[in-house]
């Protein structure tokens, strides 16, 4: 299946920022379902990238039943004087990523722009919330995603897992009804879309699951399902506890047991998956270890509350990642 997207038209309304595995997989996403709705709308959406010219790339998506799609995709540079037609921009860098990837763009998007973050962790969103008090016609969405991409070459991503995206709005101007409809076309082969109000609630829910798979995975070297061994309990209920307390300070309140029942669901769901923080250490990149294990130990130190499993998990990381 061939998509041919014309070279910035005002069509492109939606963009996303960051191509690596998620973004591509947003951006295949809405085509794709973009073309059962109106074939128009596969122009409505393109890619910023970190080149210094906009340009036309075809990415390659192979779906979960093994298919491979052809997009024809609009990359615009983040100069590109079309970035004012921009009224949807999804946020799908790393967390450490999303200050300096966003905050240069605020200016140059259209005056009613939504933003919605979507990456792994929490903390970001208090940076962009408080710039965005300078832009009060924007908005800003918070959400996560369960659905997992692998990234074969730059421009080819293989579907690798069915999953839930989860979002809600955060501050600022609320999401237009236009742009909600055309974000539930993700809600579609077993991929739930589900709205949340209040969304922090279920990112503190999401960063539990993150906060004991990521590092314990990264550290022990193990698929995700190695943690439902015994030998992890311990310190799986250590860090769960720790974070409901914490998130008590923010006014979240979580049931640890519930918490410890999921996060065991996870690592039995995803048994055979390895984690990010695990490839990320296995291929010597940057972790988001400070906006996972270390957004708690943040959070911890403003209401002087000890959160010493997660401090102890962010120093292993740490130490792991200089090497």
């Amino acid at each position: 299946m061939v998509v041919t997207a014309k070279p910035l038209t005002a069509h492109a309304n939606i963009a996303i920022l960051g191509a690596g595995a998620i973004g591509q997989l947003m951006y295949h996403k809405l085509c794709l379902t973009g073309q059962t709705v109106q074939a128009e709308q596969y122009n409505d959406v393109v890619l910023i990238g970190r080149q210094p010219h906009t340009q036309q790339h075809t990415l390659q998506f192979t779906d979960h039943s093994g298919q491979t799609h052809h997009a024809m995709a609009t990359i615009l540079s983040s100069d590109d004087t079309h970035l004012v037609n921009i009224n949807l921009l999804i946020v799908c860098v790393k967390a450490y990523q999303v200050e300096n990837a966003l905050l240069p763009l605020l200016s140059k998007l259209a005056p009613n722009c939504h933003i919605v973050l979507l990456h792994n962790g929490l903390g970001p969103h208090l940076a962009v919330s408080e710039i965005l008090k300078h832009y009060p016609s924007l908005g800003l969405s918070l959400g996560t995603t369960s659905q997992a991409a692998l990234k074969i070459s730059q421009w080819h991503i293989k579907h690798t897992g069915f999953g839930v995206t989860q979002l809600g709005h955060y501050c600022g101007r609320p999401l237009s009804a236009q742009l909600k409809h055309r974000l539930q076309v993700l809600h579609r082969d077993n991929q739930p879309l589900e709205w949340y109000q209040p969304v922090l609630p279920i990112l503190w829910q999401k960063l539990a699951i993150n906060a004991v798979i990521n590092p314990l995975t990264a550290l022990n070297k193990c698929a995700n399902g190695q943690l439902a061994a015994e030998e992890y309990q311990p310190q799986i209920n250590a860090i769960i506890d720790e974070l409901v307390d914490v998130a008590k300070c923010d006014g979240i309140d979580l049931d640890p047991a519930q918490l410890s029942n999921r996060v065991k669901q996870v690592i039995r769901l995803t048994s055979a998956n390895f984690s990010s923080m695990y490839q990320d250490v296995t291929h010597h990149r940057a972790t988001e270890i400070d906006y996972i294990n270390g957004y708690i130990c943040q959070q911890a130190q403003r209401y002087h509350l000890a959160v010493p499993t997660n401090q102890s998990l962010v120093a292993k990381i740490d130490a792991l990642s200089q090497h």
